[in-house]
């Protein structure tokens, strides 16, 4: 087997994956992105291990765990995006940056002056 076509097939999967997360603006796009990166990493993996014959298959192992931490990442991310969804009623990620900037302000608390902390 010819390591090449497995490799541009990842290189080509993995810019889209890049394209997707550094363009989009909805945050499943943006997830979805993440994956198509992930699956590219698992095809070098076991490109990589059949490539080199090896006996522990190591690369179809580390493509495992890959693949569960996959699962569990699309599942949290998913429920998260659920929640802002149904709070802010869109699921912008630029809408999820004013939201992280104004999180403090509206407390009803005074914030601390790090500024002043920082000085003494």
């Amino acid at each position: 087997m010819h390591l090449v076509y497995p490799a541009v097939l990842a290189v080509l999967l993995f810019c889209t994956g890049l394209y997707g997360v550094l363009a989009r603006r909805n945050a499943i796009l943006v997830l979805m992105s993440v994956e198509l990166m992930l699956n590219a990493v698992n095809l070098n993996l076991v490109a990589f291990d059949v490539w080199l014959r090896d006996t522990l298959h190591t690369g179809q192992a580390l493509t495992l765990f890959t693949i569960a931490i996959a699962a569990a990442e699309i599942g949290i991310g998913l429920a998260i995006v659920l929640l802002v969804y149904r709070n802010r009623g869109s699921s912008d990620i630029d809408r999820l940056r004013d939201l992280a900037e104004k999180a403090g302000a509206g407390d009803g608390e005074p914030q601390p002056d790090t500024t002043a902390e920082a000085a003494a």
